[in-house]
Order: structure tokens, then sequence, then C-alpha cells
């Protein structure tokens, strides 16, 4: 087992999940036994920062000239609750 690691068996593992959350969200791993076989591990989630591509739908995209045109009539009334 790696160092450093706390290993429960599973009967521990339901009865004490608070703790062992807590335990993991200070930075601890937890190994899950069954008859002493690591069978899962709890560890903190790593905050991904997903890297931004500026530019990366460049040409892909286009707005219509028409985009701030004013509505037609009938569909202008519908937006407004009117019948």
């Amino acid at each position: 087992m790696a160092r450093g690691v706390q290993t429960v068996n599973i009967h521990e593992a339901k009865t004490q999940l608070s703790r062992l959350v807590d335990e993991v969200a200070e930075g601890k791993e937890v190994l899950i036994a069954k008859a002493g076989k690591p069978l899962a591990k709890l560890s903190p989630l790593r905050e991904q920062k997903r890297r931004r591509t500026p530019g990366f739908l460049k040409g892909k995209l286009s707005i219509a000239a028409d985009f701030d045109a004013p509505l037609p009539g009938d569909v202008q009334k519908i937006l407004e609750g009117e019948t």
C-alpha cells in the first residue's frame, strides 16, 4: 500500500463515511477494501482549470445582417403577451 494512505473495510467506510469524506477534503486518500483487498479509492477532487483558447470559433459563426432588425408585428405581439 502507498504510504500515508488509509485503508478501511467496507463496513467501516459505510459507518464512517462522513468522517472519511472530511479527511479526503483535507487532501488525504482512503482505500476501501473487502476482505483485505483494496477495491476503491476516495481521493480529493482536483479543480481542473480549462485553458481558454481565444478565437477557436473564428470563422465558424456568423451573425445575420438583420440580427437587430425589428421583429414582424405578429411575432412581437406574441412575445409581449398580446394575442
